[in-house]
């Protein structure tokens, strides 16, 4: 059985969808998981999280023998025939690998963009091309024996994303409670409904030979970024948007009727509702380490070190539904 891929998205940026992936991985290492976070955003800020600057410039240093994703790729996308295995960085958790994502990851764009409408000429490379993300993410994790691959991507509705996209199992959809992520649902929801069914069009067209992801995509849910809470409620502000998002995400992803829906603390596509950790960041981001796993040797003393106490039962509770949503089976 191979690892489910699950990737995280949104179209609207700043909603905290880098951070969500790198803390998920995380803890679901902690859990006893074995995963592979990759980083398929060319901005690779996944990357910047679980490396410090001397060790991407060395990932990057080493010319079309790159360790990241696009290494991988290069050769395939420069007239060779195959995929190069991937390589992917330890971590520090033997549980945990991350396949490194890469600027130039960008140059591939131009390839996928010509592969959608070729594929519906049965062009053997044209296939090729769309399932090379998927070649890569399985191949990481049949070489770390994952459980699950986590995928973290920009804000975009380009042809990468969707790239990435027809690779993947499932997608979880990281919001924020506010006007420009209710925007980023109703955006994403009819793309991916789009970009499934024309994969699944495109498939009929493929060689018999050649093995293609299914594209399935299927929603697992959302998870509310950023939700601020004063006195054990939630601010004014928010609750408007919060109070819309149910709904959004039911007309425009889900394409259901709306009439009666719920409120997101009883959403069963709510899989987490997470604090904005403020301050937690800065310092996590220093001992490049989780929020969670900040001691005060970090610097987390006080209302530092109970948020970071807080931080791991969101992230622990948010990760056990997310397993149980995917049919993971838990480790020990």
């Amino acid at each position: 059985m191979t690892a489910p891929i699950v990737t995280f998205s949104n179209n609207k940026g700043g909603v905290g969808k880098t951070s969500l992936v790198y803390h998920l991985a995380w803890m679901l290492a902690d859990l006893g998981h074995r995963v592979v976070a990759a980083d398929l955003d060319p901005q690779a800020n996944l990357t910047s999280a679980f490396l410090d600057e001397r060790e991407i410039e060395d990932v990057w240093a080493n010319g079309s023998d790159r360790a990241t994703v696009w290494g991988s790729i290069r050769p395939f996308h420069e007239g060779e025939s195959a995929i190069v295995s991937a390589r992917a960085h330890q971590t520090g958790d033997d549980r945990l690998v991350l396949l490194a994502g890469d600027l130039e990851l960008s140059s591939f764009e131009d390839d996928l963009s010509g592969a959608w409408p070729e594929c519906l000429d049965g062009k053997p490379r044209a296939f090729r091309v769309m399932s090379a993300f998927w070649r890569v993410l399985n191949d990481a994790a049949s070489s770390h024996e994952a459980d699950v691959v986590l995928v973290d991507v920009g804000p975009s509705l380009g042809a990468i994303n969707r790239g990435v996209l027809v690779a993947s199992d499932h997608v979880v959809l990281p919001v924020a409670p506010d006007l420009f992520s209710l925007q980023g649902l109703r955006n994403l929801g009819p793309t991916l409904a789009g970009w499934r069914s024309g994969w699944a069009e495109r498939r009929k067209h493929g060689p018999p030979d050649l093995a293609v992801p299914a594209g399935d995509m299927a929603v697992v849910g959302y998870v509310v970024m950023g939700h601020a809470v004063r006195l054990d409620r939630p601010v004014k502000a928010y609750q408007r948007w919060l109070a819309e998002i149910p709904g959004e995400f039911r007309g425009s992803v889900l394409r259901q009727a709306t009439e009666q829906v719920p409120a997101p603390e009883t959403d069963p596509y709510c899989l987490a509702q997470l604090k904005h950790y403020r301050s937690l960041m800065p310092l996590a981001q220093e001992a490049r380490k989780p929020m969670f796993a900040l001691k005060p040797a970090d610097g987390a003393f006080g209302g530092h070190y109970q948020a970071a106490q807080s931080a791991y039962v969101d992230f622990r509770a948010l990760a056990t539904v997310l397993t149980d949503r995917l049919g993971l089976t838990r480790p020990g």
